[in-house]
């Protein structure tokens, strides 16, 4: 199976995109109900995401990894998903680079996870939002010092 755009299907035929825009946790719900589907599965955690550097983690993916999973999906495809890579993730569920980690990094399970498991951190993400410590993660994370001091590391 080919993966298209919106785009680029009307290249080919006329499409009606009947279904209306979703929000932010629509989307994050959606990709939860993916990853349910089937909890058992295993899937591949991305190794090391908080040490890459930001150009490197943004074009990171993996087969079979929770990313694929939301990709491969022609819903989410619809709303704008554009690939499977880490950035576009970020992009497009609108999530912090913490949120995301939490979502796909092997440092919390390993190189495998269960795709139950990974769904729960996916809706733990929606209810994030207001959190004062993410938050505050947030905003350090983005000081000079540190950033000097992760991209000193790589």
């Amino acid at each position: 199976m080919k993966h298209q755009t919106l785009e680029e299907l009307h290249a080919v035929a006329e499409v009606d995109a009947a279904c209306s825009v979703m929000t932010r946790s629509q989307r994050l719900e959606h990709w939860a109900a993916l990853l349910e589907r089937f909890p058992d599965r295993c899937l591949r955690a991305l190794p090391g995401t908080e040490y890459m550097r930001l150009d490197v983690r943004d074009k990171a993916q993996g087969l079979e990894s929770p990313l694929s999973i939301a990709f491969a999906d022609p819903m989410l495809r619809a709303q704008g998903l554009r690939n499977e890579t880490y950035g576009e993730a970020r992009r497009f569920f609108e999530l912090s680079d913490w949120q995301l980690h939490a979502i796909v990094c092997h440092c919390h399970v390993g190189a495998t996870m269960k795709a139950g498991w990974v769904a729960v951190q996916v809706r733990a993400a929606t209810k994030q939002d207001g959190k004062l410590f993410g938050k505050l993660r947030q905003v350090i994370s983005q000081w000079p010092a540190i950033r000097l001091f992760t991209h000193a590391r790589e």
